[in-house]
């Protein structure tokens, strides 16, 4: 899926040069996502039915914000560069972080041990959330902004709106529908 991904709408990120010794050490990182399926298959146990449903539900909704908000991403850029205000983007500044987070999360759980929610616990914290916060500096720049991040959230949907910062500026959410 993520070839097709790539092929349909690419990630500009993904396309910039590195030097091989970067990307022998980024293939060494990403390698301990394989530590939650590593463990599940050597340790033989069976996870409960309630639980592989879970992990299957996260996963599930993982992939579709992850997908769908990077294709929101990638044809509203396209077309017009600025500010992405709304659908998957209206509550949630980095929808598709949360996505792969859940999707991570699926996997994570049905290995039932410590090690690999300790290990995408540093993923969060070491590459996720100083993305996002550079992300936001960068999105700074736009005079919008400061209304937007006050109407929603960093990783997770701020599901109550809070009002502008303007008095003299409509209600956010109104100017959303």
């Amino acid at each position: 899926m993520w070839l097709l991904k790539d092929r349909i709408y690419p990630d500009k990120q993904w396309e910039q040069e590195i030097p091989i010794g970067i990307g022998i050490l980024g293939f060494g990182i990403l390698m301990l996502y394989w530590v939650a399926p590593f463990i599940l298959i050597s340790s033989g146990s069976e996870p409960p039915l309630p639980l592989v449903a879970a992990a299957i539900s996260i996963n599930v909704m993982g992939v579709f914000l992850h997908y769908a908000s990077d294709a929101q991403k990638y044809y509203t850029l396209k077309y017009r560069s600025g500010l992405i205000t709304e659908g998957f983007f209206a509550r949630c500044r980095n929808t598709n972080y949360l996505g792969e987070i859940l999707i991570y999360s699926g996997f994570v759980m049905l290995a039932q041990h410590w090690l690999p929610f300790l290990i995408l616990a540093g993923f969060i914290a070491a590459i996720f959330i100083p993305n996002m916060l550079k992300k936001d500096k960068s999105l700074s720049r736009y005079p919008e902004f400061a209304d937007y991040k006050a109407n929603s959230g960093l990783l997770l949907p701020q599901l109550f709106l809070a009002t502008t910062s303007n008095p003299n500026e409509p209600d956010f959410a109104q100017k959303t529908r």
